[in-house]
Order: structure tokens, then sequence, then C-alpha cells
């Protein structure tokens, strides 16, 4: 880990806990997607802040943002461009739409039809998308962050599995403490202050941030502590989809993110219990009453660090 690394970090923490008050968890997690090259989901009610928070990691890492309002009449071409005959030329040429940016929003993308929700699934996995048999490099760093409301909510259309895979978290911002509602009320909130974010880092910077995730060290006995979490997962009498092998490799992804924020060039078990959550909760579908973070948390507490089950 380079001696710079950790002070970059932190710096970036402060800026956005500035914008973001109260949620200091929430935006460590948000930072580790980043750094393990994944894309997060945010889902909560309207009005919670989600938007906020996209926007100031895009200015606070100095990327291109472009921001996308999901709607149920939204087409696939409105989000990844289209061929567009040109009569100076004679000829088709491509128009690349806002998904070609660094850090692209899908606000409220479970109100978009299926048919518009799937044309990100080649972009998230790939990092490509194809128009016409052509196929287009997206930027690096390419981030998808999602938000999405709850399915109780009229007009939404349930994500399917497959793309709930694709994201490597999953968070929920909640209510905030009444110490920082008590700033919103000031007009101390997110949005007047990201004008007042400093930019603590850049495309280069983020890029070697990003290079140090896969050196961070798993030992096989932690490795062993995740596959025993994994096939926890996978016992039929408790989830109905356990973690599949993309699921696998974001917990072992995100547990080393994790640690590099906290300064580390090793992995312990308290940096797999961080994310297990985050990284697990939208992928489980249980058995019993249990469900999706919930049911998380009750693996994480079944499964011993050292082996064996307790509880």
């Amino acid at each position: 880990m380079t001696t710079a690394a950790p002070q970059l970090i932190q710096a970036t923490l402060a800026q956005l806990n500035k914008v973001i008050h109260g949620k200091p968890q929430q935006i460590q997690l948000a930072l580790t997607c980043l750094l393990a090259n994944g894309h997060l989901l945010l889902e909560d009610l309207p009005g919670m802040g989600k938007t906020t928070l996209a926007h100031a990691l895009a200015q606070v890492c100095g990327l291109e943002y472009k921001r996308v309002q999901f709607t149920s009449d939204l087409l696939p071409a409105d989000l990844i461009g289209a061929a567009i005959f040109e009569p100076q030329t004679g000829k088709f040429c491509f128009h690349p739409g806002p998904v070609f940016s660094q850090v692209f929003l899908a606000d409220e993308l479970n109100r978009a039809t299926p048919k518009a929700q799937s044309a990100l699934l080649e972009a998230m996995e790939e990092r490509q998308v194809s128009v016409d048999g052509t196929t287009h490099i997206l930027p690096a760093p390419f981030f998808v962050i999602a938000t999405q409301n709850p399915q109780s909510q009229s007009g939404t259309f349930p994500l399917p599995e497959s793309q709930l895979d694709r994201f490597l978290m999953r968070l929920s911002l909640g209510y905030p403490e009444p110490a920082a509602e008590r700033e919103l009320l000031k007009g101390r909130n997110g949005r007047v202050l990201l004008a007042s974010m400093q930019q603590v880092l850049n495309e280069s910077r983020l890029k070697a941030l990003q290079t140090l995730v896969p050196q961070v060290k798993m030992t096989d006995t932690l490795l062993n502590y995740v596959q025993r979490l994994i096939a926890c997962t996978r016992q039929p009498d408790i989830c109905q989809l356990g973690l599949s092998p993309r699921g696998a490799l974001a917990l072992v992804k995100s547990a080393q993110a994790w640690a590099l924020l906290q300064a580390r060039g090793h992995v312990l078990p308290e940096d797999v219990q961080a994310v297990f959550v985050a990284v697990a909760g939208h992928r489980l579908v249980g058995r019993q009453e249990a469900q999706g973070e919930q049911l998380a948390r009750q693996i994480l507490s079944k499964v011993d660090v050292v082996g064996g089950k307790h509880g």
C-alpha cells in the first residue's frame, strides 16, 4: 500500500461526510463499492439523499457525471445511444447516449420497464454496449449508481435477479438522525454543500487506488470463513437462491476494498462482516419469513469465524 493512499481515502470520506450528514457507515460502503470497481444500488424512500450521494461521489473523485430519470416510456436507445443517418456523409453514425460517462446515475431504475432496464445489463457486466452489431467501449472507470423506490410504491417494475446480481452492493440511507436533520432544517443540506465540495481524487488517483484492492491479502483461514458463509447461503432449507460465484467474488472484492479503507494491507473477519449484508442482502431469497438483509444478518450470526456453527 502506498503511503499516500490512507490520506487520500480519509480526505475523500471527510468531504463526503460534509455533504451527507450522519451516515458514515453508508458513505464508507459506497466508497468501498467504487474502489472495488463495482456498481451500487441505493434503495430508499424518495427524498432521502440518494441522488445527492451519487453526485457527491462523482464530484469528490473528479469524474464525469450524467443522470437519467427512468420512466415507464424510457427506451434502450435513450440510454445507450443510436445510429443516426447523416445526410451530409450518407452514412449512419453512432451517437452515444448518457451511459457513456464515468459515473452514471440511473434514477428510480425500477420505474422503467424491463426492456429499458435490460439495456444496462451488458454495460454493467462487460463495460461496453453493442449497437447494430458494433461494440462500443465505455469510459473507465465506469460506475453505475442506481436508485430504487420500495416495491410497495406504485408504478414500479421489480428488478430481475440477473440485474440485481450485477450490483456489487445495495444500500439504504434511511431517515437522518435528529442532529443531522436539524442541520438540514437550518438550510445546510447536501444540495447547497455540493457547491463547496473539494475534489480530492482524479481519474488517475482513483485508478491507482482501485489497483491496490486486489493486492490486499487474504489468508487461507479467512477464505475458509468466506466459503463457510457462501455455503450457508446455498443450503436449500435456508435459501431458495444463494450467492452465485459472481456474488462470492463480490464479497471477496468488497472485503478487500473495506480493509483498504481501514488502511490495512490484509483482510480481517471484521471486514467480511462489515460488507456482507450490503453484498448479500439483495442476492438472497429465503425459504422462511426472513428475506434479504434480515436473512443475511441471520447467516452472519450463524456461521462461526473459526469453524463450525453456533446459535
